[in-house]
């Protein structure tokens, strides 16, 4: 390659040739010998050198100059050592690739911006107060639950007549839009059965306010959002390559959303998949058409009190966020706090603020934060002990440079200039550790990606890759890395003394061995430093290991193996409550005839499969305000025989209590229809809930924790609670309550990690059900004849979330797999390159220390005196930083208690066996050189140098 600067260093070479000919060819005439003019011209010019840099100088950009010149020189220099260059670059490449695969897990997790059009200029609305308002209902969906505090609760939902007045505000906002989740869609049309599992509803105004455009065809409009417009889909660019093959022909097709038809409109651009951070939608569909595939809300979608949208508006240019603010908040004062049911007090102090959407929408992101965070930590720890292991390597390297130092400054180099030349050398170290980090990093995310492919329920949320930011993150570290581990070996090699480094027989690493008045070296520091930040991240991932033992050892409180799970929804096909009763009933009988199957059972959700349903019910002889709370799960017969849950007392529910259940559930579907029509046509409310205080209890089966919590010292069979007294504030069909027909052990409902709280089982009555198959061998080998039988019953009716409960429980400790092994492997890689800064120490004392050792041997010294010597050497500063890393690891690792399970943050068992576990391998590391330092001959050391 031919620099530009090159064609004027040749200029200037002639020019000097040229005038120093000249100048001895003179001398030559005047009667001198070529040599001695040659000579006395060179003496008149003066370093020519100099003069070239002095000229170069003039030129400009010497930066350049020297940066290139010094690359090559480095080039050079770490070409000739290239056991050493490997060394350090593998050691780098493990530490920055490391850090490059988990920032590129934080980027697509943490740091990338909404994928909408400026969004700075789209806000969302959230609300706060000193108290709950006096809802109706409300949904947390839209991510915005951690928003509320016991003191200070809010929310981003609103109601659907707020957001139409908000939508008014033509003079504030450019756009506003309003969205809200949707249960999964039965899928037909094109194929097989199938579910659609993440639905988005969403305004006509949707796409418009967040600038997102088509990819295919067009998006949902105005138009489309109306209660007479024709039913309407926008898929997402990924559920479009991935159920459609990117057919292009897609567009304008027709499918079968719930029996409706729904015509397909278009596709939205690749980079927009939701608003929230790590739930991508699949659909989105207007909200118009939310009636005719749902019934949301019991229809009470207009309802003031019923909270269930989030909105996102975008702001008018020269309109500020205070401006926009002051004009909401008057309109939901009014609303609010106002009119003959107000929902908030004036004293409750209610108010919006709008936020930016990241700030607003947070989606997964709480979730994974902390577990990232831990792991930055490791890998930032990780690459710590690798920046140590090679600073410690220049170091020793340093040692056989003495004497090119000392020539060097000997012939006027200056001191910042050899530092900036050794700081090249380890930023090109650096580098080219950096280009195979990225080959690592990409390893890594693709065994993440595979283990994420393990979960029942697919891959990662969030779509991590080595893009051109994460290549740009990797490029600064590895700069930054370089620069760091090389600025105590340039100090090093700028303090050089002259003199006894230029001796033809001074060793150079009689200097650069030299250790401080308490007796500690610079590479004692960086062994103690690395094995102190080894304890941090080994400590951590033992807690977490443990975390996940402990997790896997709990007791659930009922049998999970051999237990077939999954789930229907015969209501996304039409069926009504009678008929999917009826159904799941003779699916059961079926299911349970089987062979290879025990029994069969149903419920509204399988035991740790997630779903949660807790409700708040009134104890008789309590004050009418006080409510109590208890988890509630809706099962069909045989539930507690088939999951093997132990019944204390009473009796299982029969038919007769399914049939009594169903009869009271008619009735309250009747209530709930009567309650909604009459709200929307402006009746007088009072009249549904005064006639719906009649009905029986239902029959409710507890565990020993609401007993334990509720009935304690009375006999609870035949007691029955939850029958409200008052009038409904919202004249909505009252609860009959619940009577106990009987007492069964405590069991886990939702998760591992939640304790077991007081449970009522009532009878389950149509919707969506979770089916549990217990076979006498492998659940697996039924998959396909479950199928089969459903496809026999109703072949419209579509399975999904097929899956044993030991695949329940692991996708339950999936993150705590995850973290374990992540955490695991990085703690085996810090524990790695500590041991191989402590084995590059001892043995660069043992090759200092060679003529030390002689005498020692000559003088009388035993084998095992000087394996004594060496190996107490090392062992020294593994105690030492085994009690630093100690400190440092209770200082740190409290913060990661979030993560942990059945173990404290300063858990003393983990502590000491991952002390001794660091003392083992590291006292493996010492006596490979501690040996070899025993079998030094003394004649041969005394000749040493």
């Amino acid at each position: 390659m031919r620099l530009p600067w090159r064609k004027r260093d040749k200029e200037l070479d002639d020019e000097v040739r040229g005038h120093l000919e000249m100048a001895a060819r003179e001398r030559v005439e005047r009667g001198a010998a070529a040599e001695e003019a040659e000579r006395a011209a060179r003496r008149e010019f003066g370093n020519v050198g100099l003069v070239k840099e002095t000229t170069q100088d003039v030129w400009g950009w010497r930066w350049l100059r020297d940066l290139y010149e010094d690359a090559r020189f480095g080039w050079r220099t770490l070409g000739k050592s290239l056991g050493f260059s490997l060394t350090a670059i593998l050691t780098l490449a493990l530490g920055i690739g490391a850090n490059t695969a988990i920032f590129s897990l934080i980027d697509a997790a943490l740091l990338r911006s909404v994928p909408v059009r400026d969004a700075d200029r789209v806000v969302v609305p959230v609300w706060h107060a000193h108290k709950d308002p006096k809802r109706w209902s409300s949904t947390s969906y839209g991510d915005c639950i951690d928003a509320r505090t016991d003191k200070n609760p809010g929310g981003c939902s609103f109601s659907a007549p707020f957001f139409q007045e908000v939508h008014g505000l033509s003079g504030i906002f450019s756009s506003v839009a309003a969205f809200a989740g949707g249960d999964r869609l039965d899928l037909s049309g094109i194929g097989a059965a199938d579910t659609v599992e993440q639905t988005e509803y969403v305004s006509g105004s949707y796409f418009e306010t967040l600038g997102v455009l088509p990819a295919q065809g067009r998006l949902i409009g105005n138009d489309d959002d109306r209660p007479s417009g024709t039913p309407v889909a926008v898929l997402s660019y990924s559920y479009w390559r991935s159920k459609f093959g990117a057919d292009p022909s897609a567009v304008g097709r027709t499918i079968l959303l719930n029996k409706v038809p729904c015509t397909i409109v278009g596709v939205a651009e690749a980079r927009f998949d939701s608003l929230s951070p790590g739930n991508p939608i699949q659909m989105w569909i207007p909200l118009a058409v939310l009636p005719r595939l749902e019934v949301p809300w019991n229809n009470r979608e207009v309802d003031p009190a019923s909270w269930w949208l989030v909105m996102a508006g975008r702001l008018k240019p020269g309109v500020t966020r205070e401006q926009a603010q002051a004009a909401i908040n008057t309109i939901f004062a009014n609303d609010t706090t106002s009119g003959a049911k107000p929902m908030f007090k004036p004293e409750d102090g209610s108010a919006i603020s709008l936020t930016r959407m990241e700030e607003g929408l947070t989606g997964n992101r709480p979730d994974v934060s902390t577990p990232l965070y831990v792991l930055v930590l490791a890998v930032g720890i990780v690459l710590l002990i690798a920046c140590a292991n090679v600073a410690g390597l220049l170091l020793s390297r340093a040692t056989a440079r003495q004497k090119e130092m000392a020539v060097r400054f000997a012939l006027g180099a200056s001191r910042g200039r050899v530092a900036r030349q050794l700081l090249t050398e380890s930023v090109m170290l650096a580098v080219a550790g950096g280009a195979l980090g990225v080959l690592f990093a990409w390893w890594c995310l693709h065994s993440i990606t595979t283990f994420a492919a393990t979960r029942a329920d697919g891959a990662l949320t969030f779509a991590a890759d080595i893009d051109a930011r994460v290549l740009f993150f990797t490029g600064m570290v590895s700069v930054l890395t370089g620069a760091i581990f090389g600025l105590a070996p340039a100090l090093q090699g700028m303090r050089v003394d002259l003199t006894p480094a230029l001796k033809e027989g001074m060793r150079g690493s009689a200097q650069a061995g030299r250790k401080s008045k308490s007796g500690w070296s610079a590479g004692n520091a960086l062994v103690v430093a690395q094995v102190a930040l080894s304890i941090v991240v080994l400590a951590g991932a033992g807690l977490l290991v443990r975390t996940l033992q402990n997790l896997k050892n709990v007791d659930p409180g009922f049998d999970t193996r051999n237990v077939l799970t999954f789930r229907m929804d015969a209501t996304l096909i039409g069926y009504q409550s009678a008929q999917s009763d009826a159904f799941f009933r003779e699916l059961r009988d079926r299911l349970s005839a089987m062979p290879g199957v025990t029994s069969a059972t149903y419920s509204w959700r399988v035991l740790l499969g997630g779903g949660l349903w807790t409700t708040g019910f009134h104890l008789a002889g309590k004050p009418k305000d006080e409510i109590s709370e208890a988890d509630v799960l809706p099962v069909g017969q045989e539930f507690f025989g088939t999951m093997r849950i132990a019944l204390v007392d009473g009796r299982e529910f029969n038919a007769a209590d399914l049939a009594r259940a169903q009869g009271i559930e008619a009735v309250m579907a009747a209530e709930r229809a009567e309650a909604a029509a009459r709200l929307k046509s402006g009746s007088k409310p009072g009249a549904v809930a005064a006639r719906s205080a009649g009905k029986p209890p239902y029959p409710a089966i507890v565990n020993r924790a609401f007993v334990r919590k509720y009935f304690a010292g009375t006999n609870p069979l035949g007691q029955q609670f939850g029958k409200p007294e008052g009038d409904s504030e919202f004249d909505e069909p009252q609860s009959p309550g619940w009577k106990i027909v009987g007492v069964v052990a405590d069991a886990k409902y939702n998760n591992l990690r939640r304790g077991v709280e007081p449970t009522i089982y009532m009878p389950n009555t149509g919707g969506a059900v979770s089916f549990a198959v217990r076979t006498a061998g492998d659940p697996q080998q039924l998959v396909q004849a479950v199928r089969a039988l459903v496809n026999q019953m109703d072949s419209n009716l579509p399975v999904f979330a097929v899956k044993t409960e030991s695949q329940q429980i692991d996708q339950q400790v999936f993150k705590e797999r995850l973290i374990a092994r992540l955490s695991g492997f990085f703690g085996a890689l810090a524990l790695l390159l500590a041991c191989i800064g402590l084995y590059g120490l001892i043995s660069y004392e043992v090759s200092r220390r060679t003529r030390e050792i002689g005498i020692r041997a000559a003088l009388g010294a035993e084998r095992r005196d000087v394996l004594r010597m060496v190996l107490g050497q090392g062992m020294r500063l593994v105690f030492a930083g085994a009690v630093l890393g100690t400190v440092l690891a209770l200082g740190l690792l409290r913060y990661a208690k979030s993560l942990l399970f059945g173990v404290g943050a300063s858990d003393p068992v983990t502590f000491v066996a991952v002390a001794a576990l660091l003392i083992s391998v590291m006292l493996a590391a010492s006596y490979v050189p501690a040996r070899r330092a025993t079998s030094v001959d003394p004649v041969i050391a005394l000749r040493y140098e």
